[in-house]
Protein backbone atom coordinates (compact mmCIF):
# COMPACT_ATOMS: atom_id res chain seq x y z
CA UNK A 1 0.00 0.00 0.00
CA UNK A 2 2.90 2.25 0.22
CA UNK A 3 2.60 3.21 -3.64
CA UNK A 4 -0.52 4.67 -2.05
CA UNK A 5 0.72 7.10 0.05
CA UNK A 6 3.32 8.03 -2.17
CA UNK A 7 0.63 9.46 -4.43
CA UNK A 8 -0.77 11.87 -2.08
CA UNK A 9 2.14 12.49 0.13
CA UNK A 10 0.38 15.62 0.95
CA UNK A 11 -3.10 14.96 2.67
CA UNK A 12 -5.04 17.57 2.25
CA UNK A 13 -7.95 17.01 -0.95
CA UNK A 14 -9.74 19.14 -3.11
CA UNK A 15 -13.73 17.78 -2.94
CA UNK A 16 -15.06 19.20 -6.12
CA UNK A 17 -19.10 18.96 -4.57
CA UNK A 18 -19.24 22.21 -2.84
CA UNK A 19 -17.49 24.61 -5.57
CA UNK A 20 -18.22 28.21 -5.71
CA UNK A 21 -21.11 29.61 -7.56
CA UNK A 22 -21.72 32.53 -9.40
CA UNK A 23 -24.41 35.34 -9.29
CA UNK A 24 -26.80 33.03 -11.55
CA UNK A 25 -26.31 29.52 -9.13
CA UNK A 26 -23.79 28.23 -11.88
CA UNK A 27 -19.92 27.02 -11.08
CA UNK A 28 -18.24 29.80 -10.97
CA UNK A 29 -15.36 28.45 -13.16
CA UNK A 30 -12.97 31.39 -12.67
CA UNK A 31 -13.16 31.29 -9.36
CA UNK A 32 -12.88 27.34 -9.82
CA UNK A 33 -9.32 28.20 -11.78
CA UNK A 34 -7.88 30.55 -9.17
CA UNK A 35 -8.65 27.97 -6.44
CA UNK A 36 -7.14 25.17 -8.55
CA UNK A 37 -4.13 27.42 -9.50
CA UNK A 38 -3.64 28.06 -5.90
CA UNK A 39 -3.82 24.54 -4.62
CA UNK A 40 -1.30 23.13 -6.76
CA UNK A 41 0.86 25.82 -6.92
CA UNK A 42 1.57 24.89 -3.02
CA UNK A 43 1.98 21.67 -3.24
CA UNK A 44 -1.26 20.11 -3.37
CA UNK A 45 -2.54 17.38 -5.70
CA UNK A 46 -5.60 15.21 -4.97
CA UNK A 47 -9.06 16.06 -6.40
CA UNK A 48 -11.98 14.18 -5.90
CA UNK A 49 -15.25 14.32 -7.75
CA UNK A 50 -18.19 11.62 -8.70
CA UNK A 51 -20.04 11.32 -11.39
CA UNK A 52 -23.90 12.17 -9.26
CA UNK A 53 -21.81 15.85 -8.70
CA UNK A 54 -23.62 18.15 -10.76
CA UNK A 55 -21.03 20.09 -13.03
CA UNK A 56 -18.39 18.56 -11.12
CA UNK A 57 -16.28 16.47 -13.67
CA UNK A 58 -17.14 18.45 -16.28
CA UNK A 59 -15.76 21.23 -14.52
CA UNK A 60 -12.47 18.82 -13.64
CA UNK A 61 -11.64 18.98 -17.13
CA UNK A 62 -11.93 22.37 -17.89
CA UNK A 63 -10.10 23.61 -14.90
CA UNK A 64 -7.45 20.85 -14.33
CA UNK A 65 -6.99 18.15 -16.82
CA UNK A 66 -7.12 21.16 -20.13
CA UNK A 67 -4.88 22.82 -18.12
CA UNK A 68 -1.97 21.00 -16.48
CA UNK A 69 0.12 17.86 -17.55
CA UNK A 70 -1.28 14.76 -16.47
CA UNK A 71 1.68 14.27 -13.78
CA UNK A 72 0.80 17.46 -11.72
CA UNK A 73 -2.29 16.00 -10.47
CA UNK A 74 -4.40 12.94 -8.98
CA UNK A 75 -7.81 12.54 -9.09
CA UNK A 76 -10.73 10.07 -7.78
CA UNK A 77 -14.43 9.81 -9.25
CA UNK A 78 -17.12 7.27 -8.17
CA UNK A 79 -19.36 5.05 -10.02
CA UNK A 80 -23.33 5.79 -8.63
CA UNK A 81 -25.46 3.48 -8.67
CA UNK A 82 -28.37 5.55 -8.36
CA UNK A 83 -27.44 6.30 -12.48
CA UNK A 84 -27.41 2.56 -13.07
CA UNK A 85 -29.71 0.69 -15.22
CA UNK A 86 -30.42 -2.16 -18.06
CA UNK A 87 -30.14 1.16 -20.33
CA UNK A 88 -26.90 2.53 -18.78
CA UNK A 89 -24.58 0.35 -17.14
CA UNK A 90 -21.06 0.37 -15.89
CA UNK A 91 -19.44 0.70 -19.09
CA UNK A 92 -21.39 3.94 -20.27
CA UNK A 93 -21.11 5.37 -16.98
CA UNK A 94 -17.44 4.96 -17.22
CA UNK A 95 -17.23 5.99 -20.82
CA UNK A 96 -19.14 9.21 -20.03
CA UNK A 97 -17.06 10.12 -16.83
CA UNK A 98 -13.46 10.00 -18.94
CA UNK A 99 -15.41 11.98 -21.61
CA UNK A 100 -16.23 14.75 -18.82
CA UNK A 101 -13.38 14.19 -17.15
CA UNK A 102 -10.95 14.73 -20.71
CA UNK A 103 -8.92 12.00 -19.13
CA UNK A 104 -7.58 8.75 -20.26
CA UNK A 105 -7.37 6.87 -17.14
CA UNK A 106 -8.44 7.84 -13.45
CA UNK A 107 -5.88 7.40 -10.45
CA UNK A 108 -8.95 6.12 -7.83
CA UNK A 109 -12.10 4.74 -8.77
CA UNK A 110 -14.75 4.15 -5.85
CA UNK A 111 -17.91 2.36 -6.15
CA UNK A 112 -20.14 5.64 -4.56
CA UNK A 113 -21.37 5.93 -1.48
CA UNK A 114 -21.87 2.25 -0.60
CA UNK A 115 -24.87 0.57 2.25
CA UNK A 116 -27.09 -1.79 2.83
CA UNK A 117 -29.72 0.05 0.16
CA UNK A 118 -27.93 -0.03 -2.54
CA UNK A 119 -25.39 -3.11 -2.20
CA UNK A 120 -27.84 -4.94 -4.65
CA UNK A 121 -27.63 -2.57 -7.75
CA UNK A 122 -23.74 -2.81 -7.83
CA UNK A 123 -23.92 -6.68 -7.35
CA UNK A 124 -27.14 -6.60 -10.11
CA UNK A 125 -24.72 -4.94 -12.90
CA UNK A 126 -21.59 -6.48 -11.71
CA UNK A 127 -19.99 -3.13 -10.61
CA UNK A 128 -16.94 -5.10 -8.71
CA UNK A 129 -15.70 -7.31 -11.98
CA UNK A 130 -16.43 -4.13 -14.34
CA UNK A 131 -14.02 -2.37 -11.58
CA UNK A 132 -11.35 -4.80 -11.71
CA UNK A 133 -11.26 -5.23 -15.55
CA UNK A 134 -10.68 -1.25 -15.54
CA UNK A 135 -8.22 -1.78 -13.12
CA UNK A 136 -6.63 -4.96 -15.24
CA UNK A 137 -7.07 -2.67 -18.39
CA UNK A 138 -4.94 0.87 -17.09
CA UNK A 139 -8.10 2.73 -16.98
CA UNK A 140 -7.70 3.48 -13.56
CA UNK A 141 -5.29 2.87 -11.12
CA UNK A 142 -6.31 2.36 -7.58
CA UNK A 143 -9.98 0.73 -6.70
CA UNK A 144 -12.00 1.39 -3.71
CA UNK A 145 -15.25 2.64 -2.26
CA UNK A 146 -16.52 5.33 -0.28
CA UNK A 147 -19.00 4.08 2.57
CA UNK A 148 -22.13 5.08 4.87
CA UNK A 149 -23.08 1.89 7.24
CA UNK A 150 -22.58 -0.04 10.01
CA UNK A 151 -18.72 -1.52 10.99
CA UNK A 152 -20.78 -4.90 10.77
CA UNK A 153 -21.29 -4.15 7.37
CA UNK A 154 -18.21 -2.57 6.17
CA UNK A 155 -16.34 -5.51 8.02
CA UNK A 156 -18.42 -7.59 5.41
CA UNK A 157 -17.23 -5.81 2.44
CA UNK A 158 -14.17 -5.54 2.94
CA UNK A 159 -13.75 -9.16 3.26
CA UNK A 160 -15.79 -10.05 0.34
CA UNK A 161 -13.80 -7.38 -1.83
CA UNK A 162 -10.24 -7.80 -1.10
CA UNK A 163 -9.77 -6.05 -4.11
CA UNK A 164 -10.57 -2.79 -2.56
CA UNK A 165 -7.46 -0.68 -1.85
CA UNK A 166 -8.92 1.92 0.00
CA UNK A 167 -12.04 2.93 1.58
CA UNK A 168 -13.28 6.29 1.82
CA UNK A 169 -15.33 7.18 5.07
CA UNK A 170 -16.91 9.91 7.20
CA UNK A 171 -15.09 10.75 10.02
CA UNK A 172 -14.68 13.89 12.21
CA UNK A 173 -14.58 14.67 16.07
CA UNK A 174 -18.46 15.14 16.26
CA UNK A 175 -19.20 11.99 14.49
CA UNK A 176 -16.17 9.58 16.09
CA UNK A 177 -19.01 8.72 18.71
CA UNK A 178 -22.00 9.14 16.85
CA UNK A 179 -24.31 5.84 17.34
CA UNK A 180 -26.02 6.59 13.67
CA UNK A 181 -22.72 7.45 11.87
CA UNK A 182 -19.96 5.35 14.29
CA UNK A 183 -17.02 7.29 12.69
CA UNK A 184 -14.70 5.24 15.02
CA UNK A 185 -16.35 1.94 14.20
CA UNK A 186 -15.83 2.38 10.91
CA UNK A 187 -12.59 3.52 10.91
CA UNK A 188 -11.30 0.98 13.47
CA UNK A 189 -12.88 -1.94 10.36
CA UNK A 190 -10.56 -0.34 8.02
CA UNK A 191 -7.27 0.04 10.42
CA UNK A 192 -8.54 -4.14 11.04
CA UNK A 193 -8.35 -4.50 7.02
CA UNK A 194 -5.20 -2.70 6.73
CA UNK A 195 -7.11 -0.40 4.21
CA UNK A 196 -5.47 3.17 3.95
CA UNK A 197 -8.53 5.60 4.54
CA UNK A 198 -9.82 9.00 2.55
CA UNK A 199 -11.82 11.02 5.46
CA UNK A 200 -15.14 12.99 3.93
CA UNK A 201 -16.65 15.65 5.84
CA UNK A 202 -13.76 16.50 8.27
CA UNK A 203 -15.76 19.29 9.00
CA UNK A 204 -19.24 17.99 8.54
CA UNK A 205 -20.31 20.00 6.20
CA UNK A 206 -18.66 22.97 7.41
CA UNK A 207 -20.91 22.73 10.49
CA UNK A 208 -17.56 22.46 12.69
CA UNK A 209 -15.93 25.20 10.97
CA UNK A 210 -18.49 27.55 11.73
CA UNK A 211 -19.06 27.06 15.06
CA UNK A 212 -20.23 30.29 16.92
CA UNK A 213 -16.85 32.17 18.96
CA UNK A 214 -19.04 31.75 22.21
CA UNK A 215 -18.95 27.77 21.95
CA UNK A 216 -15.38 27.25 20.89
CA UNK A 217 -13.97 29.58 23.26
CA UNK A 218 -11.56 26.02 24.41
CA UNK A 219 -9.48 25.93 21.18
CA UNK A 220 -7.59 29.54 22.19
CA UNK A 221 -5.83 31.06 18.79
CA UNK A 222 -7.09 28.15 16.91
CA UNK A 223 -9.50 28.04 14.39
CA UNK A 224 -12.43 25.84 13.99
CA UNK A 225 -11.57 24.60 10.48
CA UNK A 226 -8.04 24.20 11.87
CA UNK A 227 -9.28 21.52 14.92
CA UNK A 228 -11.50 19.71 13.10
CA UNK A 229 -8.76 19.12 10.08
CA UNK A 230 -6.18 18.46 12.17
CA UNK A 231 -8.01 15.95 14.45
CA UNK A 232 -9.02 13.75 11.35
CA UNK A 233 -5.54 14.02 9.26
CA UNK A 234 -3.83 13.32 12.55
CA UNK A 235 -5.16 9.72 12.92
CA UNK A 236 -2.84 6.88 11.77
CA UNK A 237 -3.52 4.91 7.82
CA UNK A 238 -4.90 8.38 6.15
CA UNK A 239 -4.39 8.67 2.68
CA UNK A 240 -5.74 12.22 2.46
CA UNK A 241 -8.45 14.19 4.01
CA UNK A 242 -11.21 15.88 2.02
CA UNK A 243 -12.51 19.67 2.07
CA UNK A 244 -15.27 20.69 -0.21
CA UNK A 245 -13.74 24.10 -0.51
CA UNK A 246 -16.00 26.78 -2.07
CA UNK A 247 -14.44 30.31 -1.29
CA UNK A 248 -10.71 30.97 -1.56
CA UNK A 249 -10.28 31.94 1.91
CA UNK A 250 -11.69 28.62 2.83
CA UNK A 251 -8.69 27.11 0.48
CA UNK A 252 -5.90 29.43 1.85
CA UNK A 253 -6.99 28.41 5.56
CA UNK A 254 -6.97 24.78 4.58
CA UNK A 255 -3.49 25.07 2.76
CA UNK A 256 -2.07 26.70 5.37
CA UNK A 257 -3.03 23.96 7.79
CA UNK A 258 -1.87 21.04 6.36
CA UNK A 259 1.78 23.17 5.62
CA UNK A 260 2.68 21.80 7.73
CA UNK A 261 0.12 19.64 9.30
CA UNK A 262 0.47 19.10 13.26
CA UNK A 263 -1.29 16.89 15.11
CA UNK A 264 -3.50 17.90 18.01
CA UNK A 265 -1.62 17.80 21.32
CA UNK A 266 -3.23 16.30 24.56
CA UNK A 267 -4.79 19.71 25.42
CA UNK A 268 -6.28 20.44 22.61
CA UNK A 269 -7.90 17.26 21.98
CA UNK A 270 -9.39 18.25 25.76
CA UNK A 271 -11.04 21.03 23.71
CA UNK A 272 -12.48 19.05 21.65
CA UNK A 273 -14.11 17.16 23.90
CA UNK A 274 -15.35 20.61 25.85
CA UNK A 275 -16.66 21.53 22.35
CA UNK A 276 -18.81 18.52 21.43
CA UNK A 277 -20.55 18.57 24.84
CA UNK A 278 -21.84 22.88 23.63
CA UNK A 279 -22.85 21.81 20.32
CA UNK A 280 -24.81 18.55 21.88
CA UNK A 281 -26.49 20.94 24.37
CA UNK A 282 -27.82 23.37 21.20
CA UNK A 283 -29.55 20.14 19.67
CA UNK A 284 -27.92 21.14 16.32
CA UNK A 285 -28.85 19.11 13.06
CA UNK A 286 -25.98 17.40 11.49
CA UNK A 287 -26.71 18.08 8.18
CA UNK A 288 -23.50 17.80 6.12
CA UNK A 289 -25.44 19.31 2.88
CA UNK A 290 -24.45 16.48 0.32
CA UNK A 291 -27.82 17.17 -1.35
CA UNK A 292 -28.57 13.08 -1.76
CA UNK A 293 -32.26 13.95 -0.67
CA UNK A 294 -33.19 17.02 -2.99
CA UNK A 295 -33.44 15.43 -6.81
CA UNK A 296 -36.02 13.04 -5.45
CA UNK A 297 -38.31 15.03 -3.34
CA UNK A 298 -41.72 15.70 -5.08
CA UNK A 299 -42.32 18.87 -3.43
CA UNK A 300 -38.97 20.53 -4.25
CA UNK A 301 -38.21 20.99 -0.48
CA UNK A 302 -34.40 22.25 -0.47
CA UNK A 303 -33.99 20.16 3.19
CA UNK A 304 -30.16 20.93 3.35
CA UNK A 305 -30.99 24.88 3.28
CA UNK A 306 -33.71 24.56 5.37
CA UNK A 307 -31.67 22.58 8.30
CA UNK A 308 -28.95 25.22 7.47
CA UNK A 309 -31.35 27.81 9.01
CA UNK A 310 -32.23 25.67 11.73
CA UNK A 311 -29.08 25.47 13.11
CA UNK A 312 -28.68 29.20 12.85
CA UNK A 313 -31.59 29.54 14.74
CA UNK A 314 -30.99 27.84 16.84
CA UNK A 315 -27.26 29.39 18.07
CA UNK A 316 -28.25 32.94 16.62
CA UNK A 317 -29.76 35.94 17.92
CA UNK A 318 -31.69 37.82 15.14
CA UNK A 319 -34.00 34.70 14.75
CA UNK A 320 -36.32 37.55 12.90
CA UNK A 321 -33.68 37.70 10.47
CA UNK A 322 -33.29 33.48 9.49
CA UNK A 323 -37.29 33.83 9.75
CA UNK A 324 -37.29 36.48 6.68
CA UNK A 325 -34.72 34.64 4.98
CA UNK A 326 -36.66 31.54 4.70
CA UNK A 327 -39.98 33.35 3.62
CA UNK A 328 -37.72 34.78 0.81
CA UNK A 329 -36.07 31.31 -0.23
CA UNK A 330 -40.21 29.98 -0.30
CA UNK A 331 -41.32 32.95 -2.20
CA UNK A 332 -38.55 32.82 -4.42
CA UNK A 333 -38.76 29.53 -5.66
CA UNK A 334 -35.52 28.03 -4.61
CA UNK A 335 -37.73 25.56 -1.94
CA UNK A 336 -41.01 23.96 -1.43
CA UNK A 337 -42.30 24.99 1.87
CA UNK A 338 -41.12 22.50 5.34
CA UNK A 339 -45.35 22.32 5.44
CA UNK A 340 -45.47 21.39 1.80
CA UNK A 341 -43.85 17.49 2.92
CA UNK A 342 -46.09 14.89 2.05
CA UNK A 343 -43.48 12.52 4.31
CA UNK A 344 -42.99 9.97 1.38
CA UNK A 345 -39.84 9.19 3.41
CA UNK A 346 -37.49 8.95 0.29
CA UNK A 347 -35.21 11.57 1.60
CA UNK A 348 -34.84 8.92 4.68
CA UNK A 349 -33.78 6.25 3.01
CA UNK A 350 -31.16 8.53 1.10
CA UNK A 351 -29.67 10.34 3.77
CA UNK A 352 -26.29 9.11 4.99
CA UNK A 353 -26.16 10.88 8.09
CA UNK A 354 -30.25 8.28 8.99
CA UNK A 355 -31.64 11.87 9.51
CA UNK A 356 -35.25 11.67 10.45
CA UNK A 357 -36.10 14.70 8.10
CA UNK A 358 -40.25 14.36 7.87
CA UNK A 359 -39.68 15.38 11.92
CA UNK A 360 -37.15 17.60 11.28
CA UNK A 361 -39.58 19.39 8.42
CA UNK A 362 -42.21 19.08 10.84
CA UNK A 363 -39.94 20.82 13.62
CA UNK A 364 -39.32 23.78 10.90
CA UNK A 365 -42.88 24.40 10.17
CA UNK A 366 -43.23 25.65 13.73
CA UNK A 367 -39.41 27.46 14.43
CA UNK A 368 -39.26 29.19 11.03
CA UNK A 369 -42.40 30.86 11.09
Amino acid sequence: MDDLFQLNKKKLGFGLMRLPKDGSGQIDIKETERMVDRFLEQGFTYFDTAYSYPGSEEVFGKVVSSRYPRESYTVASKMSSGALSDDFGPEKMFEEQLRRTGLEYLDFYLLHSMQSENLEIFDKYEAWSYAQKLKRDGKIRHLGFSFHDTPELLDRILTEHPEAEFVQLQINYLDWDNPKVQSNGVYEVARKHNKPIIIMEPVKGGLLSNLQSAITKPFGGETPASMALRFAAGLDGILSVLSGMSTMGQLEENTRIFTPLEKLTKEEMKAICSVKEEIGKLQVIECTACRYCTPGCPEKISIPDIFKLLNEEAVVNDKKGVRDRYYSMINEGKSGAASSCIRCGKCERICPQKLPIRNLLSMAESRLI
